[in-house]
């Protein structure tokens, strides 16, 4: 298996299946620049070229000038048959469009490494299916002995713990992560309103709610104002803008009503109340993981709600991109950080790459 010639620049890769994520590190392991970008990825392996080619170019990089890392979790589309089908056809455009030397994360064994190149995948695919995860809890274990790394994205929440500078989890698979609520689909973007509950209270009164795919987790984040402009790339679900009272509506549509039956901030009130069910789920599977003393380290384009979390459970918190710097967030550049939160996996596959050479 080819090794990084070191030092080198190196690019690290998360490839979803809604986002392309890339963190750009220097020769030595800085954070020069940090890219998201849509990448509707079920709708074919073209939008991955097309995202890719943007971001070598926004990097002004050729793929033979840096080292490449990549970690996925766009297996998952249904645009393949099943995750070693994707795995194998994400790992060949990739090789293709980066090289041959391209590394990808496993989630193996120390002593196996940790990545491989594309002669190895077929073989591997097990292992580096959807193991962004793993390559985040990795990294931060050198930064810290014990903790509970939570990242919640625009899909999925992803809660691991980390003992001794290393990832505890033996469970692998999107299957026994969900099992043993390591994975949760919930996510501050993407996920369906109707998947919180079957009833929602408004104004004191329990509605049901309608199975449908009228409102997002974004819907109800841009009611509250916390849910960052960058982070809110996601197609709203009936394909119309995104100002309050458009988002409002969607939310309305959720529980029968029009806009226009109630004032603004009752929409902005149900979406509190969507808020709170959805950090019950989460606080749920978190107390499953939490030992007594433990940080809580977050990142993700939910890190907002870990942060709450962490308080409602007086837990020391954390952001991830706090102990790469080492330095408090107020002195961190506010952009870096924001954008290292939602890329973490992708500098991590870097800096592990790195480490690998």
């Amino acid at each position: 298996m080819s090794k990084l010639a070191n030092p080198t620049p190196i690019i690290g890769w998360d490839i979803g299946g809604a986002h392309l994520k890339a963190v750009l590190l220097d020769k030595n392991g800085a954070v020069v620049q940090i890219l998201q970008l849509p990448c509707p990825l079920w709708k074919g392996l073209n939008h991955l070229q097309v995202a890719m080619n943007e971001v070598l170019q926004a990097f002004k990089i050729v793929p033979a000038e840096a080292g490449q890392a990549v970690t996925m979790t766009g297996e998952l589309v249904d645009l393949f048959a099943n995750r070693q089908a994707g795995v194998i056809e994400i790992s060949k455009l990739t090789a293709k469009l980066l090289g041959k030397d391209t590394l990808f994360y496993a989630a193996l064994p120390a002593d196996k490494g940790g990545f491989v190149t594309l002669a190895h995948v077929a073989a591997n695919t097990g292992a580096i299916a959807s193991a962004n995860w793993h390559a985040s809890a990795s990294v931060l274990g050198s930064y810290v002995a014990d903790a509970l790394f939570i990242d919640i994205g625009s899909t999925t929440t992803d809660i691991i713990a980390i003992e001794r500078g290393k990832v505890k989890s033996i469970s692998l698979s999107d299957a026994s992560r969900m099992a043993d609520d390591g994975l949760i689909y919930t996510g501050v973007a993407r996920t369906p309103v109707m998947a919180l509950a079957q009833k929602l209270a408004v104004e004191g009164v329990e509605v049901n709610v309608a199975a449908e795919y009228f409102a997002t987790m974004a819907d109800v984040y841009r009611l509250t104002g916390e849910l960052l402009p960058e982070f809110d790339s996601a197609e709203t679900a009936d394909g119309k803008g995104k100002n309050l009272v458009e988002t409002a509506r969607r939310l309305a549509r959720m529980i029968g009503h029009d806009v226009e039956d109630r004032p603004l901030q009752t929409w902005k009130n149900l979406a509190e109340t969507c808020k709170k069910l959805q950090l019950r789920q989460i606080k749920t599977a978190v107390l499953k993981h939490l030992k007594p003393g433990i940080p809580i380290i977050g990142a993700g384009a939910g890190s907002f709600l870990i942060k709450q979390l962490a308080a409602d459970l007086n837990c020391n918190f954390k952001y991830a991109c706090e102990l790469i710097s080492m330095r408090p967030a107020e002195h961190v550049n506010l952009k870096l950080q924001r954008d290292l939160e939602v890329c973490f996996a992708a500098f991590a596959v870097a800096s592990l790459a790195r480490k690998y050479a």
